[in-house]
């Protein structure tokens, strides 16, 4: 049986979006992992319930993980608390500044759902300081969006050989 890995994401600006996509990408080239992308809004518990790993991906919005993101964690946290522990998760931000709010605000809710982080926290920095800047879409470079795609290889590797 083919594991799933559940890649759930938010974008306003494109940039998280470039990420999972680079991302997604890499994890499709393993054969034994079906991949699923959902955007944050559209994800239950039933979604989460189903996935054998995840790879979670943000913005950070006021050095923190987006609302939308925020909300998706708050809609399916309990449905799927003592229900999902053990299995393997990495996280992705889009920052404009560190991102390690953001990074951290994920690991404490994955810690709750006690789920196996598997790397360090991915972050982007795309040093966008003014609200014109940090409004205006983005583009994440190729050097950034390899390390995404490296990622969700490892994630979807690690899945089809059961190294976790």
């Amino acid at each position: 049986m083919r594991k799933c890995l559940l890649m759930v994401y938010h974008t306003l600006t494109g940039g998280t979006l470039q990420m999972v996509q680079a991302a997604c990408a890499g994890a499709e080239a393993e054969a034994g992992v079906r991949v699923h992308v959902l955007q944050a809004a559209q994800t239950g518990v039933d979604e989460v319930l189903a996935a054998d790993g995840y790879l979670f991906a943000t913005p950070e919005n006021l050095a923190s993980m987006s609302g939308m993101m925020k909300d998706f964690f708050d809609r399916t946290y309990y449905g799927a608390l003592e229900r999902i522990a053990g299995r393997p998760y990495a996280a992705m931000v889009c920052a404009g500044s560190d991102g390690a709010g953001a990074a951290r605000q994920v690991a404490r809710i994955a810690t709750g759902w006690r789920l196996k982080p598997v790397a360090e926290p991915l972050i982007v920095c795309t040093h966008a300081q003014s609200p014109e800047a940090i409004l205006a879409p983005k583009q994440i470079a190729p050097p950034e969006r390899a390390r995404c795609a490296a990622l969700g290889e490892a994630l979807a590797s690690g899945l089809a050989l059961g190294v976790f």
